[in-house]
Protein backbone atom coordinates (compact mmCIF):
# COMPACT_ATOMS: atom_id res chain seq x y z
CA UNK A 1 0.00 0.00 0.00
CA UNK A 2 1.13 3.55 -0.72
CA UNK A 3 -0.07 6.92 0.53
CA UNK A 4 -0.03 10.27 -1.25
CA UNK A 5 1.94 13.01 0.50
CA UNK A 6 1.14 16.62 -0.45
CA UNK A 7 3.50 19.43 0.50
CA UNK A 8 2.40 22.96 1.24
CA UNK A 9 2.90 25.67 0.16
CA UNK A 10 4.60 24.18 -2.94
CA UNK A 11 1.84 21.71 -3.83
CA UNK A 12 4.42 19.02 -4.62
CA UNK A 13 3.31 15.42 -4.19
CA UNK A 14 4.99 12.02 -3.83
CA UNK A 15 4.12 8.44 -2.94
CA UNK A 16 5.01 7.04 0.50
CA UNK A 17 5.38 3.27 0.80
CA UNK A 18 3.82 1.43 3.74
CA UNK A 19 6.04 1.47 6.84
CA UNK A 20 8.44 3.94 5.19
CA UNK A 21 9.20 7.11 7.11
CA UNK A 22 8.03 10.37 5.55
CA UNK A 23 11.61 11.66 5.33
CA UNK A 24 12.90 8.50 3.64
CA UNK A 25 10.09 8.69 1.07
CA UNK A 26 10.72 12.38 0.44
CA UNK A 27 14.45 11.86 -0.14
CA UNK A 28 13.80 8.80 -2.31
CA UNK A 29 11.51 10.89 -4.49
CA UNK A 30 13.98 13.76 -4.76
CA UNK A 31 12.42 16.23 -2.32
CA UNK A 32 14.95 17.89 -0.03
CA UNK A 33 13.67 18.36 3.52
CA UNK A 34 15.75 19.78 6.34
CA UNK A 35 17.09 17.02 8.56
CA UNK A 36 19.95 16.21 10.87
CA UNK A 37 20.41 12.95 12.72
CA UNK A 38 17.61 10.90 11.08
CA UNK A 39 17.17 9.16 14.44
CA UNK A 40 14.66 11.48 16.12
CA UNK A 41 17.22 13.04 18.44
CA UNK A 42 17.76 16.52 16.98
CA UNK A 43 14.38 17.81 15.78
CA UNK A 44 15.76 19.33 12.58
CA UNK A 45 13.14 17.55 10.46
CA UNK A 46 10.13 18.67 12.52
CA UNK A 47 7.13 19.87 10.51
CA UNK A 48 3.39 20.31 10.73
CA UNK A 49 0.78 17.76 9.64
CA UNK A 50 -2.14 19.73 8.16
CA UNK A 51 -4.30 16.69 7.47
CA UNK A 52 -4.13 12.91 7.76
CA UNK A 53 -2.87 10.47 10.37
CA UNK A 54 0.47 8.84 11.13
CA UNK A 55 2.28 6.77 13.72
CA UNK A 56 5.89 6.56 14.86
CA UNK A 57 8.29 3.72 14.21
CA UNK A 58 8.20 1.27 17.14
CA UNK A 59 5.16 3.29 18.35
CA UNK A 60 7.43 5.44 20.52
CA UNK A 61 6.73 9.17 20.83
CA UNK A 62 9.89 11.20 20.08
CA UNK A 63 11.33 12.85 23.17
CA UNK A 64 12.27 15.95 21.20
CA UNK A 65 8.69 17.17 20.67
CA UNK A 66 7.04 19.18 23.45
CA UNK A 67 3.41 18.76 24.44
CA UNK A 68 2.67 22.07 22.75
CA UNK A 69 4.33 20.78 19.55
CA UNK A 70 2.10 17.71 19.63
CA UNK A 71 -1.05 19.81 20.16
CA UNK A 72 -0.08 21.82 17.07
CA UNK A 73 0.24 18.60 15.03
CA UNK A 74 4.00 18.84 14.72
CA UNK A 75 5.84 15.61 13.99
CA UNK A 76 9.35 14.37 13.24
CA UNK A 77 9.37 13.31 9.60
CA UNK A 78 12.37 11.00 10.09
CA UNK A 79 10.32 8.82 12.46
CA UNK A 80 6.72 9.36 11.33
CA UNK A 81 5.04 6.72 9.13
CA UNK A 82 1.73 7.55 7.35
CA UNK A 83 -1.53 5.78 8.15
CA UNK A 84 -3.35 7.73 5.42
CA UNK A 85 -2.75 10.35 2.76
CA UNK A 86 -1.07 13.37 4.36
CA UNK A 87 -0.78 17.09 3.75
CA UNK A 88 2.35 18.58 5.31
CA UNK A 89 3.60 22.09 5.87
CA UNK A 90 7.25 21.95 4.82
CA UNK A 91 9.95 24.38 3.77
CA UNK A 92 11.70 22.53 0.98
CA UNK A 93 15.41 23.02 0.34
CA UNK A 94 15.99 24.37 -3.14
CA UNK A 95 19.60 25.54 -3.03
CA UNK A 96 22.91 24.91 -1.29
CA UNK A 97 22.47 28.06 0.82
CA UNK A 98 19.54 26.38 2.59
CA UNK A 99 21.71 23.56 3.98
CA UNK A 100 23.71 23.82 7.21
CA UNK A 101 27.47 23.31 6.81
CA UNK A 102 28.77 21.09 9.62
CA UNK A 103 32.16 20.09 11.02
CA UNK A 104 32.04 16.45 12.08
CA UNK A 105 34.28 13.48 12.89
CA UNK A 106 34.02 10.45 10.63
CA UNK A 107 35.36 6.92 10.78
CA UNK A 108 36.71 5.07 7.75
CA UNK A 109 34.48 2.00 7.55
CA UNK A 110 35.69 0.48 4.28
CA UNK A 111 38.47 1.01 1.74
CA UNK A 112 38.23 -0.43 -1.77
CA UNK A 113 40.83 -0.06 -4.53
CA UNK A 114 38.92 0.55 -7.76
CA UNK A 115 42.08 1.01 -9.83
CA UNK A 116 45.80 1.13 -9.10
CA UNK A 117 45.45 4.86 -8.40
CA UNK A 118 41.80 5.18 -7.29
CA UNK A 119 40.56 4.35 -3.80
CA UNK A 120 36.91 4.33 -2.77
CA UNK A 121 36.38 4.98 0.92
CA UNK A 122 33.18 4.85 2.94
CA UNK A 123 32.94 7.19 5.91
CA UNK A 124 30.57 6.80 8.86
CA UNK A 125 29.45 9.81 10.88
CA UNK A 126 28.54 9.62 14.60
CA UNK A 127 25.29 7.78 15.28
CA UNK A 128 23.24 10.93 15.96
CA UNK A 129 24.56 12.88 12.95
CA UNK A 130 23.98 13.07 9.21
CA UNK A 131 25.48 15.40 6.63
CA UNK A 132 22.64 16.64 4.46
CA UNK A 133 23.80 17.55 0.94
CA UNK A 134 22.65 18.09 -2.61
CA UNK A 135 23.68 15.65 -5.34
CA UNK A 136 27.02 16.87 -6.71
CA UNK A 137 28.38 18.73 -3.67
CA UNK A 138 31.72 18.05 -1.97
CA UNK A 139 33.26 18.03 1.50
CA UNK A 140 36.61 19.03 2.95
CA UNK A 141 38.81 16.72 5.00
CA UNK A 142 40.46 18.88 7.65
CA UNK A 143 44.12 18.03 8.27
CA UNK A 144 45.81 18.53 11.64
CA UNK A 145 48.00 21.36 10.37
CA UNK A 146 44.97 23.36 9.19
CA UNK A 147 45.18 22.40 5.52
CA UNK A 148 42.14 21.05 3.67
CA UNK A 149 41.63 18.45 0.99
CA UNK A 150 38.40 18.56 -1.01
CA UNK A 151 36.60 15.47 -2.33
CA UNK A 152 33.25 15.12 -4.06
CA UNK A 153 30.54 13.06 -2.40
CA UNK A 154 29.83 10.10 -4.68
CA UNK A 155 26.67 8.67 -3.12
CA UNK A 156 23.15 10.03 -3.63
CA UNK A 157 21.58 12.15 -0.85
CA UNK A 158 18.88 9.57 -0.09
CA UNK A 159 21.52 6.87 0.52
CA UNK A 160 23.49 8.57 3.28
CA UNK A 161 24.31 5.85 5.80
CA UNK A 162 27.89 6.28 4.59
CA UNK A 163 29.65 9.08 2.72
CA UNK A 164 31.38 7.68 -0.37
CA UNK A 165 34.54 9.33 -1.74
CA UNK A 166 36.67 8.44 -4.79
CA UNK A 167 40.27 9.46 -4.16
CA UNK A 168 42.99 9.46 -6.81
CA UNK A 169 46.60 8.98 -5.74
CA UNK A 170 48.58 12.03 -6.81
CA UNK A 171 52.33 11.85 -7.43
CA UNK A 172 53.90 13.82 -4.60
CA UNK A 173 50.54 14.12 -2.84
CA UNK A 174 51.18 13.80 0.88
CA UNK A 175 47.58 13.18 1.90
CA UNK A 176 46.65 10.82 -0.93
CA UNK A 177 49.92 8.99 -0.30
CA UNK A 178 48.84 8.53 3.31
CA UNK A 179 45.46 7.17 2.22
CA UNK A 180 46.97 4.60 -0.15
CA UNK A 181 50.03 3.60 1.84
CA UNK A 182 49.22 4.07 5.53
CA UNK A 183 45.59 4.68 6.37
CA UNK A 184 43.61 1.71 7.66
CA UNK A 185 39.94 1.00 8.18
CA UNK A 186 38.62 2.46 11.47
CA UNK A 187 40.84 5.53 11.09
CA UNK A 188 39.28 8.82 12.20
CA UNK A 189 39.02 11.89 9.98
CA UNK A 190 37.48 15.32 10.48
CA UNK A 191 35.12 16.70 7.82
CA UNK A 192 33.46 19.95 6.90
CA UNK A 193 30.55 20.08 4.49
CA UNK A 194 28.60 20.03 2.39
CA UNK A 195 30.23 22.64 0.19
CA UNK A 196 29.98 23.96 -3.35
CA UNK A 197 27.40 25.11 -5.87
CA UNK A 198 27.81 22.12 -8.20
CA UNK A 199 24.52 20.28 -7.84
CA UNK A 200 21.66 19.15 -10.06
CA UNK A 201 19.19 21.91 -10.94
CA UNK A 202 15.82 20.22 -10.91
CA UNK A 203 13.70 23.16 -12.04
CA UNK A 204 14.51 22.55 -15.72
CA UNK A 205 13.30 20.05 -18.30
CA UNK A 206 16.34 20.45 -20.57
CA UNK A 207 18.17 17.25 -21.55
CA UNK A 208 21.36 16.69 -19.58
CA UNK A 209 24.91 16.09 -20.72
CA UNK A 210 27.26 15.01 -17.95
CA UNK A 211 30.99 15.13 -18.74
CA UNK A 212 33.50 13.51 -16.38
CA UNK A 213 37.26 13.31 -16.48
CA UNK A 214 38.78 10.57 -14.27
CA UNK A 215 37.51 10.78 -10.69
CA UNK A 216 35.33 13.67 -11.83
CA UNK A 217 32.89 10.79 -12.19
CA UNK A 218 32.30 10.89 -8.40
CA UNK A 219 29.89 13.87 -8.17
CA UNK A 220 28.21 12.81 -11.41
CA UNK A 221 27.58 9.39 -9.87
CA UNK A 222 25.75 11.17 -7.04
CA UNK A 223 23.74 13.23 -9.54
CA UNK A 224 22.88 10.18 -11.63
CA UNK A 225 21.81 8.01 -8.71
CA UNK A 226 19.68 10.88 -7.43
CA UNK A 227 18.11 11.33 -10.88
CA UNK A 228 17.39 7.60 -11.19
CA UNK A 229 15.77 7.49 -7.75
CA UNK A 230 13.63 10.49 -8.68
CA UNK A 231 12.63 8.95 -12.03
CA UNK A 232 13.72 12.14 -13.75
CA UNK A 233 11.91 12.66 -17.04
CA UNK A 234 14.85 14.11 -18.99
CA UNK A 235 17.27 12.48 -21.42
CA UNK A 236 20.66 12.03 -19.72
CA UNK A 237 23.95 11.34 -21.55
CA UNK A 238 27.15 10.64 -19.61
CA UNK A 239 30.51 11.12 -21.32
CA UNK A 240 33.35 9.71 -19.19
CA UNK A 241 36.89 10.44 -20.31
CA UNK A 242 40.01 8.65 -19.08
CA UNK A 243 43.53 7.94 -20.32
CA UNK A 244 43.06 4.17 -20.48
CA UNK A 245 40.42 1.57 -19.71
CA UNK A 246 41.49 1.23 -16.07
CA UNK A 247 40.53 4.88 -15.60
CA UNK A 248 36.88 3.93 -16.19
CA UNK A 249 36.98 2.36 -12.76
CA UNK A 250 33.21 1.78 -12.39
CA UNK A 251 32.41 1.10 -16.03
CA UNK A 252 30.40 -2.00 -15.15
CA UNK A 253 28.11 0.00 -12.88
CA UNK A 254 27.47 2.58 -15.59
CA UNK A 255 26.79 -0.13 -18.17
CA UNK A 256 24.18 -1.59 -15.82
CA UNK A 257 22.44 1.80 -15.73
CA UNK A 258 22.25 1.77 -19.54
CA UNK A 259 20.31 -1.49 -19.34
CA UNK A 260 18.01 -0.22 -16.57
CA UNK A 261 17.08 3.28 -17.75
CA UNK A 262 15.84 3.94 -21.27
CA UNK A 263 16.54 7.68 -21.04
CA UNK A 264 20.21 7.18 -20.06
CA UNK A 265 23.06 7.01 -22.60
CA UNK A 266 26.75 6.42 -21.93
CA UNK A 267 29.83 7.20 -24.02
CA UNK A 268 33.26 6.31 -22.58
CA UNK A 269 36.20 8.04 -24.24
CA UNK A 270 39.90 7.12 -23.93
CA UNK A 271 42.65 9.60 -24.75
CA UNK A 272 45.63 7.22 -24.51
CA UNK A 273 44.41 3.63 -24.81
CA UNK A 274 47.15 1.02 -24.60
CA UNK A 275 47.45 -2.26 -26.48
CA UNK A 276 46.22 -4.28 -23.50
CA UNK A 277 42.96 -2.33 -23.47
CA UNK A 278 41.90 -3.75 -26.86
CA UNK A 279 39.73 -0.65 -27.05
CA UNK A 280 37.02 -0.50 -29.72
CA UNK A 281 35.26 2.62 -28.45
CA UNK A 282 35.71 6.38 -28.84
CA UNK A 283 39.19 7.85 -28.63
CA UNK A 284 40.39 11.40 -28.14
CA UNK A 285 39.43 14.17 -25.72
CA UNK A 286 36.10 13.82 -23.99
CA UNK A 287 34.89 17.39 -24.62
CA UNK A 288 35.49 16.94 -28.34
CA UNK A 289 33.36 13.77 -28.29
CA UNK A 290 30.53 15.82 -26.80
CA UNK A 291 30.99 18.54 -29.42
CA UNK A 292 31.06 15.98 -32.24
CA UNK A 293 27.81 14.35 -31.11
CA UNK A 294 25.90 17.55 -30.27
CA UNK A 295 26.45 20.27 -32.83
CA UNK A 296 23.70 22.44 -31.31
CA UNK A 297 23.85 22.67 -27.51
CA UNK A 298 21.43 25.57 -27.13
CA UNK A 299 18.73 23.37 -25.62
CA UNK A 300 20.94 21.50 -23.12
CA UNK A 301 22.28 21.72 -19.60
CA UNK A 302 25.88 20.52 -19.26
CA UNK A 303 27.48 19.38 -15.99
CA UNK A 304 31.25 18.93 -16.18
CA UNK A 305 33.57 17.58 -13.51
CA UNK A 306 37.32 16.99 -13.70
CA UNK A 307 40.57 18.82 -14.33
CA UNK A 308 40.41 22.59 -15.00
CA UNK A 309 41.90 22.06 -18.47
CA UNK A 310 38.93 19.89 -19.46
CA UNK A 311 36.44 22.35 -17.91
CA UNK A 312 37.97 25.33 -19.76
CA UNK A 313 38.27 23.51 -23.09
CA UNK A 314 34.66 22.39 -22.81
CA UNK A 315 33.46 25.90 -22.06
CA UNK A 316 35.24 27.35 -25.09
CA UNK A 317 33.89 24.77 -27.53
CA UNK A 318 30.38 24.41 -26.08
CA UNK A 319 29.69 28.16 -26.11
CA UNK A 320 30.55 28.23 -29.81
CA UNK A 321 27.95 25.49 -30.29
CA UNK A 322 25.17 27.47 -28.68
CA UNK A 323 25.36 26.51 -25.01
CA UNK A 324 24.24 29.36 -22.76
CA UNK A 325 26.83 30.01 -20.04
CA UNK A 326 24.01 29.85 -17.45
CA UNK A 327 23.49 26.21 -18.42
CA UNK A 328 27.13 25.18 -17.96
CA UNK A 329 27.78 23.89 -14.43
CA UNK A 330 31.20 22.62 -13.45
CA UNK A 331 33.40 21.35 -10.65
CA UNK A 332 37.08 21.85 -11.45
CA UNK A 333 39.40 19.43 -9.61
CA UNK A 334 42.72 20.92 -8.54
CA UNK A 335 45.39 18.84 -6.82
CA UNK A 336 47.77 19.82 -4.02
CA UNK A 337 51.22 18.26 -3.70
Amino acid sequence: MTYKITLQPSGHQFENEAEESILDAALRNGFAFSYGCRSGACGACAGKVLSGSFHYEDDEEPLFLSENDKKNNMCLFCQAVPDSDLTLEVKEISAAKDIVVKTLPARVMKMEKLASDVMRIYLKLPMAERMQFLAGQYLDILLKDGRRRSFSIANAPYDDEFLELHIRKIDGGEFTGYIFDEMKEKALLRLEGPLGSFFLREDSDRPLILMAGGTGFAPLKSILEHAFAENINRPVHLYWGARNKAGLYLDGLVQSWVEQYAYFTYTPVLSDANEQDNWQGRIGLVHLAVAEDCADLSGYQVYASGRPEMIDAGREVFMLQGLNKENYFYDAFTFST
